[in-house]
Parts: C-alpha cells; structure tokens; sequence
C-alpha cells in the first residue's frame, strides 16, 4: 500500500519499442532503498523492482500495465514520480493508494494561481462517478484533493512543494497522466449494486433522481 506521497523523482533510461515494451530502467537515488523483488510506485503504478545498481533499477511491464497505464509511451528522459510502501504503524499522510491504475487523464492546463498552481485534466467518463469535490484522487502517484469537478474535467489546487517535488512541473497540455481513484468510492458502488439487485434501478439511475 502507498499513501501518494512521492519521496523522489527519477528519469526514465531506457525503454524497447511499444512492440516489446516490457522492462524500464529509471535512474534515481532511491535505488539504494531497494531490495530485488521489493514494489515500488512508479508514476502511480506498482511495480516490481529487479536489477537493482547503485542508482538505477528496472521493472517489467505486464500486458495489462501497458494497456492501462500511460509508462510504456514515455520517452527515455522522463521524469518519474517514486514512492516506497508505506510500513505499518506509519502514519498516513496522504490517503489509500493502492498502485491500481484506473484509467489515463488528459493534462488540460496546469496554471499559476497567485503562490499556488491550477491543475485541469480530462478524465475517462466511466471514472467520473468516483470523483468529488473535496475528495481524494491520485494522480501520477500523487494523493490530491479535488477542488472541482464539472462533467469530466476535475480542477486540483497545487501548492507549491507539490508542483516541485514531482514531475508535474515537466508536463505540458497534452500529456497522460495516470489516475487512480478513491477505493473506498468502488466499495460503495459495489455495496449499492448488491443491496440494490433485483430492485430494478441501476446506480446510473439513483444517481439521476437524485436519491
């Protein structure tokens, strides 16, 4: 389990071609934290670290990776958000991340708001009902807040040590970002579906009327 919290960034060495994208190398000083077989946050996605050096590691990428996430389309140079497990008994920071990605977002505008940043992305329509104002939403491995969501584009306040501290100072408008949603969201959908079977009104439903 994470918290997104990112403790380091590094930069993406090599990757094959999409056809054979199976294993990235990332160059970072976290490395030194590693143990071969360990997981480790790699923009949002849990990963497997192996072939652990000084300051480098790498980490294969299954097919379902590569279909759901945005890593096997970066390009060598990237920078990359990492964060270590978090060990029981320590305090939580962020909120439950689990290194599960949902879905990729689309970077709409990332703008400076007096000492802070505005961050603007498009998310899929079927991850939209997960997300609320005020609630938590991982994005690229980062545990946010949402402060506004209007039909598929969320709005996040970024403050700073956030916009510096990962690579989200490196992203441009266009750019896919991982999302991960809140879990605890799809554990109250899934309730609702099972204690609503057999009701005759589906979730799309409940939410319409307002109930």
């Amino acid at each position: 389990m994470f918290t997104g919290l990112i403790e380091a960034t590094g930069t993406l060495q090599a990757l094959p071609s999409p056809e054979k994208a199976t294993r990235l190398t990332i160059s970072t000083p976290i490395s030194a934290r590693l143990r071969e077989g360990d997981s480790i946050a790699v923009n949002g996605v849990c990963l497997t670290a192996l072939d652990i050096q000084k300051e480098r590691f790498s980490a294969d990428l299954a097919a379902e990776t590569i279909a759901r996430t945005t890593l096997a389309r970066l390009a060598p140079g990237s920078l990359i958000n990492l964060e270590l497990p978090t060990p029981a008994g320590t305090p939580l920071g962020g909120h439950i991340v689990q290194g599960h990605v949902d879905g990729v977002a689309t970077l709409l505008a990332l703008d400076p708001v007096g000492n802070d940043w505005r961050l603007r992305l498009r998310i899929p329509d079927e991850l939209v009902r997960y997300v609320a104002a005020q609630g938590s939403i991982t994005v690229n491995g980062i545990s946010l807040t949402v402060a506004a969501i209007q039909n598929d584009v969320v709005e996040i306040a970024i403050i700073p040590h956030t916009y510096t501290a990962t690579n989200l100072h490196a992203l441009k408008p266009g750019s896919e970002l991982n999302i991960e949603v809140d879990m605890l969201a799809k554990y109250a959908e899934k309730q609702f579906i099972e204690r609503h079977k057999g009701a005759g009104i589906t979730l799309d439903e409940f939410i319409a009327k307002g109930y």
